[in-house]
């Protein structure tokens, strides 16, 4: 039986190399799992939107950066869309982190001086400010969709550049004219695995929620977060996003060690919830190692 895997697309983007290496498949050449599907969505919605009505049993889409922070449109499914506009409510099922390894590409023979214009996703541009800064001073920058639809813009203009992949390069027939052009090393990407249900409690387990409250008065975050530390649970991320109902109304998102079903954590979001108006599990999911990746066992490709 094929399975059909929703991701953020293009072919060439790094959400798609994700998808690789979590799927168990190689970055270039060789051929995809006998029963794995990979299928391109042009948006972070649509491929939630394909595991929602079933086109997809699972979709992989980008939730943070090291360096840019958290992806907006991701955490915003998450927290509204997932409960508004979806009949059963998508959950994080995995996370994957992976390195990421920006490139400058080109069209074959291009060099530095010729380029005028640079494509990329509004993050990759981000991620590279200084080596833009530095070796091309002059040139005009161009947000594109994603670092693959920026490659795809380039090769059309004989004197513009992309930020993207080595996959890209390699599946659009783009030169590589510079590696590893991104501000600071280590830099990594987070991934979720979107699905109607999360993870079955394994070890080594995270688990991601949000809240908000009725009210505005001193102490009503500390009384939260108070729960958490008298009970020793590590807190691994916490945040706010707007809660789109007022200006200074915002919900807060929570990463936390441990397993929504183990009895310490289930005791504390049981107690969480009673101090909350707006509650909500986006998923407990394994924590993901990165040590492999690092180690290299990315596929050079």
């Amino acid at each position: 039986m094929i399975v059909n895997i929703a991701y953020l697309g293009p072919e060439g983007t790094f959400t798609e190399e994700a998808a690789l290496l979590y799927y168990g498949q190689r970055l270039e050449g060789g051929n995809p799992l006998a029963n794995t599907n990979l299928i391109p969505f042009p948006s972070i919605s649509t491929v939630a939107q394909a595991v929602a009505t079933g086109i997809a049993i699972e979709g992989i889409v980008p939730i943070e950066n090291s360096l840019e922070g958290s992806v907006t449109d991701t955490l915003d499914l998450l927290i509204h869309e997932s409960k508004e506009a979806f009949v059963f409510p998508l959950l994080i099922r995995q996370e994957i982190v992976l390195p990421i390894e920006h490139c400058l590409l080109v069209k074959p023979g291009t060099q530095i001086q010729d380029i005028k214009t640079i494509f990329s996703h509004p993050q990759a541009l981000a991620q590279c400010r200084h080596f833009l800064k530095q070796f091309l001073p002059q040139s005009t920058e161009n947000a594109a969709l994603s670092t693959a639809a920026a490659v795809k813009q380039m090769l059309l203009q004989p004197t513009s550049a992309a930020i993207g992949t080595r996959r890209a390069a390699f599946l659009y027939g783009a030169e590589i004219l510079a590696r590893s052009i991104q501000d600071h090393s280590p830099n990594a990407t987070r991934f979720v695995i979107l699905a109607h249900t999360d993870h079955t409690p394994t070890s080594n387990d995270k688990t991601s929620l949000c809240f908000s409250f009725s009210e505005d008065r001193p102490g009503l975050l500390y009384e939260v977060l108070k729960e958490f530390a008298e009970h020793s649970i590590n807190l691994t991320k916490v945040e706010s996003r707007p809660s789109r109902e007022s200006l200074g109304r915002y919900i807060f998102l929570i990463d936390m060690k441990g397993h929504r079903q183990d009895p310490l954590i289930s005791e504390v979001l049981s107690i969480v919830q009673s101090k909350t108006a707006l509650f909500k599990i986006l998923g407990s999911y394994p924590c993901f190692n990165l040590q492999p990746l690092v180690k290299g066992s990315r596929s050079k490709g």
